[in-house]
């Protein structure tokens, strides 16, 4: 094993471990003010201390853990789900109108920053989760459908291919029963790089108050929260701002460590 897949399933694991055990126990409850307890800094009872109402911040971070995790997972998912049907369809029927529409539809997604298309689409639906990943997840679907057309564009001159076509299998069928398994790799690979980058948009949405709403924590919100308290209670942005650090850099030393793994390039390099 690498070992950037180690620590990168190290880092990834344990933030997916806070937030699964959010579920069912955190030191103090996340939403409960307790103004008389507010701004501490660390101690034997807040191990990170507590923010400007009182509240818990380990709960709170675990908790936000949990929101980051959701909204990045759900909007990967939408990218894969739409993106990587399209992209299949497009190299199946390279140089056709189905094609081109789809790749200029891609182009014209792409035009934009991600982050400014996101904010777009919650200005104009609301804030909130839901929406959020929704904004998300749009943008993920044309980076997938990229890397499946050009995965599988490879893929459609190779004997096997032809072989299939020869049998009378349709463009679609082989789609899915040989070139979706043989790019499989490549969209796991991308699906980590797009995951810490939902990680990184959902808390930017939060920051400016178009993500998840209170009473739910997010790390963007947490640090939103925390600017003008900075010189009086600098834990407030440093806790928050640490754990989004450690989740996005562990999922890229993942998916540098599950692309170090799946490339046969590499893989004869250190044979």
């Amino acid at each position: 094993m690498s070992r950037n897949l180690f620590l990168g399933g190290l880092l990834s694991g344990l933030m997916l471990l806070l937030a699964v055990m959010s579920f069912v126990w955190t030191p103090f409850d996340h939403a409960v003010m307790n103004i008389p307890e507010k701004l501490q800094v660390p101690n034997a009872t807040h191990l990170l201390g507590t923010d400007h109402f009182g509240r818990d911040i380990l709960s709170m971070v675990m908790v936000g853990a949990r929101t980051s995790l959701a909204v990045a997972l759900l909007a990967v998912g939408i990218g894969i789900s739409l993106g990587v049907p399209l992209g299949l369809a497009a190299a199946a029927h390279r140089g056709s109108w189905l094609d081109e529409i789809i790749m200029r539809g891609n182009d014209l997604v792409f035009a934009f920053p991600s982050l400014v298309i996101a904010i777009l689409i919650t200005a104009i639906l609301g804030p909130g989760a839901f929406n959020a990943i929704l904004a998300i997840g749009i943008f993920n679907v044309p980076v997938f459908a990229r890397v499946a057309r050009g995965a599988a564009l490879s893929l459609w001159s190779r004997e096997f291919i032809l072989a299939a076509r020869v049998a009378g299998k349709s463009r679609a069928r082989i789609s899915a029963e040989h070139i979706l398994p043989n790019i499989a790799n490549l969209l796991i690979v991308q699906g980590t790089i797009q995951f810490s980058l939902g990680i990184l948009a959902e808390a930017g949405l939060s920051y400016v108050g178009l993500g998840a709403q209170p009473p739910t924590p997010s790390w963007g919100r947490m640090l939103a929260e925390a600017q003008t308290l900075v010189s009086l209670a600098p834990h407030l942005a440093i806790v928050p701002g640490f754990a989004i650090i450690l989740t996005v850099v562990g999922l890229n030393l993942l998916g540098d460590g599950l692309r170090d793994r799946f490339d046969p390039r590499l893989l004869e390099g250190r044979a």
